[in-house]
């Protein structure tokens, strides 16, 4: 089995900035891509930005030039850097793991955060 917990949520104004974390625990071979979602009240989960093992990454239109994703493949951990934060940007955002091999040979396709909330308010 394996877990993801996400940390760094929380209350900021307009214009600050946060940092969320993701690790990735249990019984892990390898991870393909890890990423942030988010889901604001009454809307669809979507896309934030993930990162691939190799490096690419990819963004939600909403975010580029204002988030960084980053990853550390040895510890398993993702890190979301929100900077120029907007009212819009509010909502729970989750951390997605996909295509983990928890051996070489036993994959499954993806694994689900609990989510953290981010309010962006002044």
């Amino acid at each position: 089995q394996v877990q993801l917990v996400e940390s760094g949520g929380g209350l900021v104004q307009p214009g600050g900035s946060l940092r969320l974390s993701c690790a990735a625990s249990g019984s892990i071979f390898s991870i393909t891509s890890m990423g942030w979602y988010r889901q604001a009240p009454g809307k669809q989960r979507e896309l934030v930005a993930a990162v691939t093992s190799g490096g690419s990454t990819n963004y939600a239109d909403s975010v580029k030039g204002r988030f960084t994703i980053s990853r550390d493949s040895a510890k398993n951990t993702v890190y979301l850097q929100m900077n120029s934060l907007r009212p819009e940007d509010t909502g729970v955002y989750y951390c997605n793991a996909k295509n983990i091999r928890t051996t070489p040979a036993v994959r499954v396709y993806e694994y689900w955060g609990q989510g953290t909330q981010v309010t962006v308010s002044s």
